[in-house]
């Protein structure tokens, strides 16, 4: 069974980190800038991380599968009706661009950071809200 106080509580996180994006990031400094760009970059690999903590915990805890990577978490969610297929796609997605920011595989393109805060931010928000509406209420 899935631990409903820690997946929210994580949800919670996700939100958090969105709504920070949202209020503080200035992505048109980026370019110029290193402190926002770092910000940026790393507040939105958080937000990731911790959707990428919630997917892992609700396929272990529900036993939807093994996953081979991060990415197969939201497949196997989508599978298991926890979100659709569109979100699942967004999510892998996201779960790539973090894995450049994270491995640094070679220099994040600005242009590519930039486009996910100014358009890919709520794919994060519908997949919070997808989960949380599968948890009993607290």
């Amino acid at each position: 069974m899935t631990d409903a106080e820690l997946v929210a509580m994580k949800l919670a996180q996700v939100e958090t980190y969105v709504a920070e994006l949202r209020r503080l990031a200035r992505p048109e400094l980026m370019a110029s800038d290193l402190r926002e760009r770092r910000f940026i970059e790393h507040t939105l690999q958080i937000a990731i991380q911790a959707a990428l903590d919630v997917a892992s915990h609700i396929v272990s805890d529900e036993r939807l599968g093994e996953p081979r990577t991060n990415q197969a978490l939201f497949d196997l969610l989508a599978a298991g009706g926890w979100v659709t297929e569109e979100t699942a796609l967004a999510m892998r997605r996201a779960v790539g661009f973090r894995n450049v920011v994270v491995q640094g595989y070679a220099s994040v393109d600005v242009e590519v950071v930039r486009d996910v805060v100014e358009h890919h931010l709520g794919d994060l928000l519908v997949f919070a809200k997808a989960i949380r509406s599968r948890l009993p209420p607290t």
